[in-house]
């Protein structure tokens, strides 16, 4: 039996593969909800929208580019990590560009999809990809270190550009962006100088899924379980996201400015390092199959807290509960898929997980938008949430369960 490597062991061995999955996910900070909705009030403005209309757009924007990761996603199966990587920088840094010089309401939407395509989509969905494909026995620690990229934009990047805000145009914020994307391709491609194809990796380090062999997309997609898992999958990306996008109209609602709200988000994301972590540790000693099936609760408490309470420790609770599961979420599917459906296709299947995400992305803020319009505040829509949550997690236990079984009866 082969002794188990200590952490400090497996940062320094694997510390440019790692550097390289971090890197991905904190740039793609730059097309997700949360960086994009702190120009909220600028861009409605600008174009003269209300909730709705914004939540619209939005919707139109990034549900075309869960339709393109569908097919993009593949080509994380054939190109290697540094090559689309690169590539995917690129269009996220001229996909700031267009923000920045865009004056048309009929550009907009496509200034949206170009962000959430090469940003949320395609750069986080390398980093997954890549973390679950190099990473076998340690997979848990991989996709959670590679997800601390989220989490350190998610707490930096809002405060900073909020901050920067009172002193330079939001246009030109939009330009240092493409700035730090560009920066960011060529180091990528530094660190994985040495790296090994998609093709050679899943031969020679694959692990098989459900009854002890490797499915195709399609094979996935006719799956019973992928659609069982379907609603937890839309859920988070759906109403965290949303949350995050009306988080100006949340605060107004709260009676609070938007800098007070923007500052619990360094709590938030502490936290969601912290449960981040935990889970790619259980991960790595129970499995996700054991793991996922209760982890989307605490988001019915957060959005409960939400719906009821205005307080600084109320908010503090509500965070703290919703963090709790976004640091879960950002491990144990990923490694889930993987688990049950083998590695060798892992790229492709992986993108039609997250077109179903980057789709939640699109209806969440949309349809939260138009009950905002009708006038639900999203403050009072958190009980519906947390209705929602609870009925995902009977579907996760169902689907784990019939998962399970067809893994537990699989040859050694």
């Amino acid at each position: 039996m082969s002794k188990p490597v200590r952490f400090h062991e497996f940062l320094l061995s694997n510390a440019p593969y790692l550097s390289a999955g971090v890197l991905l996910t904190f740039l793609s900070s730059f097309g997700q909800t949360f960086f994009i909705s702190v120009f909220a009030g600028q861009i409605q403005t600008e174009f003269g929208l209300s909730h709705a209309g914004w939540g619209g757009l939005y919707m139109v924007g990034t549900t075309a580019s869960a339709l393109v990761m569908v097919a993009a996603g593949g080509l994380s199966d054939i190109l290697r990590v540094r090559q689309l990587g690169a590539l995917v920088l690129c269009g996220l840094a001229a996909a700031c560009v267009l923000m920045a010089l865009n004056h048309s309401y009929w550009v907009l939407p496509l200034s949206i999809f170009a962000l959430r395509l090469f940003g949320q989509g395609m750069s986080t969905h390398l980093a997954i990809v890549a973390m679950a494909r190099w990473f076998v026995a340690t997979r848990g620690r991989a996709l959670s270190i590679a997800a601390l990229g989220v989490s350190l934009g998610q707490a930096l990047l809002p405060l900073i550009f909020v901050a920067l805000m009172t002193i330079l145009d939001w246009r030109t914020l939009w330009l240092v962006s493409a700035a730090v994307c560009l920066i960011g391709a060529p180091v990528l491609v530094r660190l994985l100088s040495q790296e090994r194809t998609p093709q050679s990796t899943s031969e020679d380090v694959s692990s098989t899924g459900m009854d002890n062999r490797h499915w195709t997309r399609w094979e996935a997609l006719r799956s019973p379980v992928f659609w069982l898992m379907v609603p937890s999958i839309l859920g988070p990306a759906a109403f965290t996201t949303a949350f995050f996008f009306h988080q100006l109209h949340f605060a107004t609602t709260k009676g609070w400015t938007l800098l007070e709200l923007v500052a619990y988000f360094p709590f938030f994301t502490v936290m969601s390092v912290v449960s981040m972590l935990v889970a790619g540790w259980a991960l790595d000693r129970w499995g996700a199959t054991r793991l996922m099936p209760l982890y989307q609760l605490p988001l019915v408490a957060a959005f409960v807290i939400f719906a009821t309470v205005s307080s600084g420790v109320g908010m503090a609770a509500g965070f703290f509960c919703m963090a709790a599961s976004v640091g879960a979420h950002s491990v144990l599917p990923s490694s889930f898929w993987a688990e049950v459906y083998g590695t060798r296709s892992i790229g492709a299947i992986k993108s039609l997980v997250m077109a179903v995400m980057v789709f939640g992305t699109a209806v969440g803020p949309g349809l939260t938008g138009l009950l905002i319009d009708l006038g639900i505040s999203f403050d009072k829509q958190g009980y519906g949430i947390a209705v929602y949550f609870l009925l995902t997690t009977l579907c996760m236990v169902i689907g784990v369960a019939a998962a399970r079984g067809r893994l537990i009866a699989a040859p050694a």
